[in-house]
């Protein structure tokens, strides 16, 4: 019996499942911590700015390190830097389960980022190396389909804990599932490496992180201590010295962390595009929709998580057809009309009173819910197909860190523009002035994606190539 669970037909897809062990709890944790937030914000008495960096200092290491950290696990060996990256965050959910300040949980949520950045793309180079091209197809769609189901049932996963046991718990569950997911992996998983792998680029890794830090610091902190403080004018040089830098740099990088050369083509580019601001537009939206349903309509967690159940059903269901449609028909036009959907999903919201009831909400949440179906297998699979089979790991990579950065830019411009409009009060009328004026330019993000989209993506860019698009990821 154990000989034939271990064999090596069924060994590969014991590899499989100890991979998605680990990518569904640093997948959960960029949407499980929304619901959370007034409970956070309670205990902790966090202010505003604190909330927006329990956030997004998770996914801002999370994208500032994550290229780097699929070239470690190429160089230093794929299981080494996946369990590294498992234990990384096992650690750091425990601190966070345990802070009693916001200082102490935006801390380890900012550990928590550098384990899922080692932890992620580790779990596509372990697939690749583990299936034969035949297989390899079937895999990364579950890969994918993990991440995507992780992502959409984080609120109602948070609002369950959050209510029923305490928020520390999103956190403390982390613990027993890392620890499972470190044991599987020497069971399950081969080590592998790139023997022919060069240095890492770490000029690249520092400019990089520097500018994300310091645009990502002046867009919250800068009601805090105003737009035209030394402080947030410092900060904002800093990032566009520092990403001007990055992007010279790896202009001239024998191996960079970001080959430039995939941007030539238009719908690469537009995808990427796509991708960060769809997510720029929505992360903003889960996390300001998350405190606006429980400290203005009074919902108890639960209730907050399941009232997006229509847009994650959705999500769920539509998505896997946009990605078989668009073999057929190319993206382009899935894209445009997504991101015309996410946008007025948005205005919608904006409309919405601070006695409103739960079916006001609901045709906006079925409209984002196709909206975001719409965009986001499409832009992934226009991504992988323009870019060679010897780069496609990479630009993969590369589209992870772009949603990943628009999450960070869109939780601190919406909060940017929620703090200038709140000033000094604590009231429902100030955070509903903020709250519309926030979404009303997350719209307007969205329907720059939808213009984006139709001018950068090429109408039928491969659309035949259905296999190419099932070998990559679709999230």
């Amino acid at each position: 019996m154990r000989a034939g669970i271990f064999a090596e037909e069924n060994r590969k897809w014991l590899t499989l499942a100890a991979v998605s062990v680990g990518l569904f709890m640093i997948m959960l944790d960029n949407t499980v911590v929304n619901v959370a937030l007034p409970s956070i914000q309670k205990d902790l008495d966090a202010d505003l700015s604190e909330l927006q960096w329990i956030v997004t200092g998770y996914a801002l290491t999370f994208a500032a390190l994550m290229l780097i950290g699929g070239k470690l696990a190429d160089a230093y060996g794929r299981r080494k830097i996946f369990v590294l990256g498992i234990v990384v965050f096992t650690l750091a959910s425990l601190l966070c389960g345990l802070a009693d300040s916001s200082e102490m949980l935006i801390g380890a949520r900012v550990l928590q980022g550098a384990g899922a950045a080692l932890m992620n793309p580790a779990t596509l180079s372990i697939i690749a190396a583990t299936f034969p091209p035949r297989e390899r197809g079937t895999a990364i769609g579950i890969w994918a389909g993990v991440s995507a189901l992780a992502l959409v049932i984080g609120p109602l996963v948070g609002g369950l804990i959050t209510e029923y046991l305490d928020w520390s718990w999103i956190f403390f569950v982390n613990v027993p599932i890392g620890i499972l997911g470190i044991v599987a992996s020497y069971l399950f998983i081969d080590e592998s490496r790139d023997e022919t792998h060069v240095r890492l680029d770490l000029p690249g890794l520092a400019t990089s992180a520097v500018g994300l830090f310091a645009l990502t610091y002046g867009l919250i902190e800068a009601n805090t201590y105003g737009w035209s403080s030394m402080r947030i004018v410092g900060s904002f040089v800093l990032a566009g010295v520092s990403l001007s830098a990055f992007v010279l740099l790896e202009r001239h990088q024998r191996d960079p962390m970001l080959p430039l050369e995939l941007f030539r083509s238009g719908t690469y580019t537009g995808s990427n595009l796509v991708v960060l601001l769809v997510a720029l537009a929505m992360f903003g939206v889960f996390f300001f929709v998350s405190l606006y349903m429980q400290n203005i309509l009074g919902y108890s967690p639960v209730q907050a998580g399941a009232a997006f159940l229509p847009m994650t059903i959705l999500i769920i269901l539509v998505a896997p057809i946009a990605g078989k449609t668009s073999d057929r028909i190319g993206s382009r036009s899935l894209m445009t009309a997504g991101m015309i959907f996410v946008a007025v999903q948005l205005v919608m919201f904006s409309r919405l009173s601070a006695d409103a009831s739960y079916w006001d909400l609901f045709p906006a949440l079925v409209i984002g819910g196709m909206g975001m179906a719409l965009t986001m297998t499409p832009s992934a699979a226009a991504a992988t197909r323009s870019v060679p089979v010897d780069k496609a790991g990479v630009g993969a990579a590369v589209l992870n860190s772009a949603r990943q950065v628009g999450g960070t830019m869109g939780v601190a411009i919406m909060g940017a523009i929620m703090a200038s409009q709140i000033g000094g009060e604590r009231t429902a009328d100030a955070f509903m002035r903020g709250f519309e004026s926030a979404l009303l330019v997350a719209a307007g993000i969205a329907a720059v994606g939808a213009v984006v989209a139709f001018t950068l993506v090429r109408p039928h860019e491969g659309a035949g190539s259905a296999e190419r698009a099932a070998a990559e990821p679709a999230g």
